[in-house]
C-alpha cells in the first residue's frame, strides 16, 4: 500500500517511523549476533563486523544492512560468506525481533566513512581553504 502525503507535506519516499524503529531493532539484533562470532563459515572466521545502519523496505520483508570490518574493508569473499550465513542470521533476527515475517537480509558495504574522509580531504585543500576564508571588509561593502 502506497503511503500518502502527510498534512505537513512530508516526502512520501522517506521511511516511516515504524520502518526506522524496526530497522534499528534489526541492527541491534545483528550486532549482537556478530559480537558472539558464532559462524562456521571459513570466510567469516575471526572477523569483526560492525553494522552501521539497517534500512527496511516499506513492507518490512527486506532489510539492507550496511556493514564494515573493524579497521579494514570487507572482501568479496567475506560478503559471499555473509550471504551464505544469511539464513542463520535471519533466524537469529526472527527470534530477537517480533515481526509477522522474518525479513530477508541483504548486505552492502558501508561507504559513509570513506565518503566523509574524501569530503574532509577536499575541504582541507589550500584552494578550498582560500575560498572559505572570510574576506576583509572593503569600502565597496559599506
Amino acid at each position: 500500500m502506497a503511503r500518502k502525503h502527510d498534512s505537513k507535506g512530508g516526502d512520501p519516499l522517506a521511511p516511516s517511523q515504524r520502518q526506522l524503529r524496526v530497522a534499528e531493532e534489526v541492527r541491534h539484533a545483528l550486532a549482537a549476533v556478530f559480537a558472539r562470532e558464532e559462524f562456521r563459515d571459513p570466510d567469516l572466521y575471526d572477523l569483526h563486523i560492525t553494522v552501521t545502519e539497517v534500512r527496511a523496505s516499506p513492507d518490512l520483508k527486506h532489510m539492507t544492512a550496511f556493514v564494515s570490518g573493524l579497521g579494514k574493508d570487507l572482501t568479496k569473499e567475506q560478503f559471499a560468506g555473509l550471504r551464505r550465513v544469511s539464513p542463520f542470521l535471519k533466524r537469529q533476527v526472527a527470534q530477537a525481533v517480533r515481526l509477522k515475517y522474518a525479513p530477508d537480509l541483504h548486505f552492502q558495504p558501508d561507504t559513509a566513512l570513506d565518503y566523509a574522509m574524501k569530503v574532509d580531504a577536499v575541504l582541507k585543500r589550500p584552494e578550498v581553504q582560500r575560498d572559505l576564508a572570510p574576506r576583509p571588509a572593503t569600502a565597496e561593502d559599506e
